[in-house]
């Protein structure tokens, strides 16, 4: 048995927190790709999904089963698939305990999330699996001691221990810092330097909001407002658009193993090896697959210009199909107003939902778009961790921030402090 195959999740890793050969195989690609599909359904009206809180309980528990279906249907095809060996080389037997295993720490990871989402911690299971992945890889590649052979000689894997490495050993200085800034096919100080631009960046852009007055229909003179953020559904856009992605690249690395000179096998993805994974290099997946650089833009710019289209449109869009089924569209948002005993100032109850009409959709599109556009962009910078998952720490580790404060705040805390 090996797991020494290519890895048909490399390009989503970091944002799917998986982990080539240990039983974070699958990380937690079954938890988003069964929300991705369930909020297809009700986007599309196939199901019907009340604003109750029963109807919201019961399409949880839809999701999270399904979730345990994918789960399943993804540990069955890994093995199938030839992910650990030639199934017939190996036996139906450790065939069955590899999927048993896939599909047992599948379900912990489907059970951590529900232990966070109810409570029993800060955020969601899912947040935090993703954060910790990304912040890792980020860390590793920066101060990474180990050791890589050019063929210029051995050089360390780590960016910063590299550009001191390098200045030690190098009679020319100059050269050696060049080296360091720009070296090839490992961390250089520039792609560091990209990541932190991309942190201040997304943190900056966290601040944008519109702010409503609100004020209470109870009691007189008590006054509020109600934020709206320009990243009004956070990182969701950018979470289902690499499910999506990932899930393509799955499917069509496992079609072009099998029939690989079938037409439109080949429409949907042509791969090359690269060693521990497969680059796309033709079909629909390549032009979907984010660029490695401004070079990219120089040598092929339809990919480009079609990756940019894709994100921003598919980030756009889920963005805004998303606060129909997560209780944040403007109904949703008036009904809690309401229930809470709070109206907008200047406007009777029953014009709260047009009002609210006039910011809510937009800060939802809108902000989808500008996070596909900052994740295009660390893209092209060349940030380490990719883009999409830059743009996931931040927003997450944001949130964690936030949360921590308010109920330090509440509790009369540090928070008071800060704030």
């Amino acid at each position: 048995m090996s797991s020494d195959s290519a890895d048909p999740f490399y390009w989503a890793k970091l944002i799917m927190a998986t982990s080539r050969g240990t039983l974070m195989e699958l990380g937690i690609n079954p938890i988003i790709t069964s929300s991705l599909i369930m909020q297809f359904l009700a986007g599309a009206k196939i199901i019907d999904v009340g604003d109750t809180p029963k109807d919201r309980a019961l399409f949880n528990g839809a999701q999270k089963l399904f979730g345990v279906v994918i789960t399943l249907g993804q540990a069955i095809m890994y093995v199938l698939n030839g992910m650990y060996g030639d199934p017939y080389e190996i036996g139906a037997g450790i065939c069955t305990l590899i999927i048993l295993q896939l599909t047992i720490s599948g379900l912990i990871v489907l059970l951590l999330d529900e232990l966070l989402t109810k409570g029993y911690g800060l955020g969601s299971g899912i947040s935090l699996f993703i954060a910790t992945n990304i912040c890792e890889s980020i860390v590793w590649k920066a101060f990474s001691p180990a050791t890589v052979n050019t063929g210029r000689g051995t050089e360390f894997e780590g960016a910063i221990i590299a550009l001191f490495h390098l200045l030690s050993t190098r009679s020319d200085k100059t050269r050696a810092l060049r080296e360091a800034m720009y070296r090839q096919n490992l961390p250089n100080i520039l792609n560091l330097f990209s990541t932190v631009l991309i942190f201040a960046v997304v943190i900056y852009f966290q601040g944008f909001r519109v702010e409503l007055p609100i004020k209470s229909s109870r009691y007189r003179g008590q006054s509020t407002t109600y934020p709206i953020k320009l990243f009004y559904t956070s990182n969701i856009p950018i979470m289902f658009q690499s499910a999506l992605v990932s899930n393509l690249y799955f499917i069509s690395q496992m079609l072009a193993a099998r029939f690989s000179g079938n037409i439109l096998v080949n429409l949907l993805g042509k791969w090359a090896s690269a060693g521990a994974y497969y680059v796309p290099v033709g079909g629909i997946c390549y032009y979907l697959s984010p660029p490695r650089g401004i070079e990219d833009f120089i040598e092929d710019p339809l990919h480009v210009l079609v990756y940019i289209a894709f994100m921003l449109i598919s980030c756009a869009m889920f963005s805004k199909a998303w606060i129909g089924i997560s209780g944040q569209s403007s109904k949703d948002v008036a009904k809690q107003l309401r229930e809470q005993g709070m109206i907008m100032r200047g406007f009777r109850e029953t014009s709260m939902v047009k009002e609210l009409n006039r910011y809510i959709p937009v800060a939802a599109a809108f902000g989808g778009l500008c996070i596909g556009a900052l994740s295009v962009l660390a893209d092209m910078l060349g940030a380490i961790g990719s883009g999409t998952g830059i743009l996931m720490a931040v927003s997450i580790i944001y949130q964690y921030f936030e949360t921590f404060v308010k109920e330090q705040a509440e509790s009369g805390g540090i928070g008071t402090l800060l704030f």
